[in-house]
């Protein structure tokens, strides 16, 4: 890898990390935005067939699913398939080591802590809430398979964004959290699909060779 793309890896590194920081001093001054919005989506969308389908699909974005899926592209899959599966497992290495250090860094209170009256639903989690990972895996993939396959994005972002809603019905996250994972997720995509493809490719025929 060349020194100046290098250079342009960390700018774009650095671009990801600025926003979630800005993001997070903004924090405060959208609190009206993450209580009004988790009170539509947790409180007045409530309902018997979201309470049975959101804890379901929200598994979609954890660490089984997820890694299930970049697993499966790795093993089995083929041209572009594989290529899908690399650059997603490097994609989700970025993003949540960027997640649960921010989590560790801000620490963050879950919503259900915070908020009197919100629909729990008995999640108990122990790390903190911003930013949420299930929402940055699940755009990690969804953009990984977008910048490859382009047509798939009508299927994947919807799926990624319903995953993402899903915890802030779940109570477990704020509407702030889920923008923060989205930013990450995506941003992650971008850095790996744009700047370190070739780099890993040539890296894997090294160790191949």
């Amino acid at each position: 890898m060349s020194y100046n793309i290098l250079i342009r890896v960390f700018k774009q590194y650095q671009i990801i990390v600025f926003i979630c920081f800005r993001g997070v001093k903004m924090m405060k001054g959208f609190r009206w935005f993450d209580e009004k919005f988790i009170q539509i989506i947790n409180v007045n969308m409530k309902s018997k067939f979201l309470d049975r389908f959101m804890p379901r699909f929200t598994n979609l974005g954890g660490v089984f699913s997820t890694t299930f899926i970049i697993f499966c592209l790795l093993v089995f899959g083929k041209g572009i398939g594989r290529i899908i599966g690399i650059q997603g497992a490097v994609t989700l290495a970025i993003s949540q080591s960027i997640t649960y250090s921010l989590k560790s860094l801000l620490s963050r209170e879950r919503p259900y802590n915070i908020l009197k009256d919100l629909n729990t639903f008995g999640i108990v989690l122990k790390d903190y809430s911003f930013p949420s990972g299930h929402t940055s895996a699940s755009f990690s993939i969804a953009a990984i398979i977008a910048l490859n396959m382009p047509k798939l994005s009508i299927l994947v972002f919807p799926i990624a964004l319903l995953i993402g809603i899903s915890r802030i019905y779940l109570g477990v996250h704020y509407p702030t959290d889920v923008v923060a994972g989205i930013v990450l997720g995506t941003g992650s995509a971008i850095l790996v699909h744009n700047y370190l493809m070739n780099y890993i490719l040539s890296l894997i025929g090294f160790f191949q060779g």
